[in-house]
């Protein structure tokens, strides 16, 4: 049986989640990514990483539409058993996810589902129906959020939905201890990608703001994330388990 390690990323395709897959790539570990649309990015993806003398492929996942996951995952579980004789995997990265920016007083009931939908239960699902094929010392990686523990209005919807998930993230822990899974989160603070609209990125007052109440004085870019993910999924972590990681360069200290 392989010893190869796989990771699987959702929302590998662009942003943050493409700079995970190539830095999994990059410890040596074979990566599983999901995009929602774009296959021709995700297939750009894919390349890179097997250029990096690593295997990857793509697959189309809908993280906000529970019903979906189990078709989702017999896909995945019967390429990796073609393909390694297995139909596990190590490693679980919930990356994928949507912005919103809406004041409490103008939030409607629809963006509140579709958040819980993407953020909270398509995270808990599947992962719920991810672990029978994840192996016994592998590894869960939640993505949260800075706005979990500072503020900025707009944002109550998408960051309570990061908090519940961190919560999700203990309870994990403790309840995969007794197979030696570990489960972290990792928080990115403002980064510049095309998340939200370019949101961070294509807005100079945003973006000097972000980077006048950050210690590090400039706002995070999406290689300064993807380390730390890859980090968690090696053996030099392996004794790191229920935490929350914060990257975000010393913001709102």
């Amino acid at each position: 049986m392989s010893t190869q390690k796989i990771a699987l990323v959702t929302g590998g395709s662009r942003g943050l989640g493409r700079d995970m897959a190539i830095n999994l790539a990059k410890k040596g570990i074979d990566v599983v990514l999901t995009y929602n649309s774009n296959k021709t990015e995700a297939d750009k993806v894919v390349a890179t990483i097997q250029s990096l003398g690593q295997k990857a492929i793509a697959f189309q996942l809908d993280a906000g539409n529970v019903k979906s996951f189990d078709a989702f995952l017999k896909d995945v579980t019967d390429h990796l058993k073609e393909k390694t004789g297995s139909p596990n995997f190590d490693f679980l990265i919930n990356n994928a996810g949507t912005a919103l920016y809406a004041l409490v007083n103008d939030t409607t009931e629809a963006q509140v589902d579709e958040a819980f939908n993407i953020h909270y239960k398509g995270v808990f699902f599947l992962t719920q129906k991810a672990l029978p094929y994840i192996n016994e010392g592998g590894g869960i990686v939640n993505i949260s959020s800075g706005l979990a523990r500072f503020s900025f209005a707009g944002s109550s919807v998408y960051a309570s939905m990061k908090s519940a998930v961190e919560t999700l993230t203990r309870y994990l822990a403790k309840e995969l201890g007794s197979r030696k899974i570990r489960a972290n989160v990792v928080a990115p603070g403002a980064i510049e990608t095309d998340f939200g609209g370019g949101h961070v990125r294509d807005n100079k007052e945003i973006n000097d703001h972000v980077a006048s109440i950050t210690a590090l004085g400039r706002v995070g870019l999406p290689d300064d994330i993807g380390g730390v993910v890859a980090f968690l999924c090696t053996e030099d972590a392996k004794w790191i388990n229920g935490q929350r990681i914060e990257v975000s360069g010393g913001m709102m200290l």
